[in-house]
């Protein structure tokens, strides 16, 4: 069987791979209310969030957080330490552990400014 690119197969073969290569690098988009209240859904997914970036001394942890006070801690922390007190939007891989604690390991940050 031969297949050209007039075939009807050929274009739903073409429309499946594009359809499946769609998004499979991109990461969700996520408001941090949602990783607060469904956090088990996002497990292990790599998310896009923003918020305020806040810091606590001891033991020394950054999050950001919300209007509504949700929050997601960061790492690493020197990824974030700069941007304290910023709004900013991060993307990175998001965790939650056995008890409920959320953090977002950050591959990229961007300060949105005011």
């Amino acid at each position: 069987m031969r297949l050209t690119l007039s075939s009807p197969l050929a274009a739903v073969l073409l429309v499946v791979l594009f359809l499946s290569g769609c998004g499979s690098d991109s990461d969700s988009q996520v408001p941090l209310y949602v990783l607060a209240s469904e956090g088990d859904a996002y497990d292990g997914e790599r998310v896009v969030t923003q918020g305020v970036v806040r810091r606590f001394e001891d033991p020394l942890h950054y999050w950001i957080e919300d209007q509504d006070l949700n929050r997601v801690e960061l790492f690493p922390h020197d990824a974030v330490a700069e941007h304290l007190g910023e709004q900013v939007q991060v993307s990175g891989t998001f965790r939650l552990d056995e008890r409920g604690g959320r953090r977002l390991t950050v591959t990229r940050l961007e300060a949105l400014g005011e």
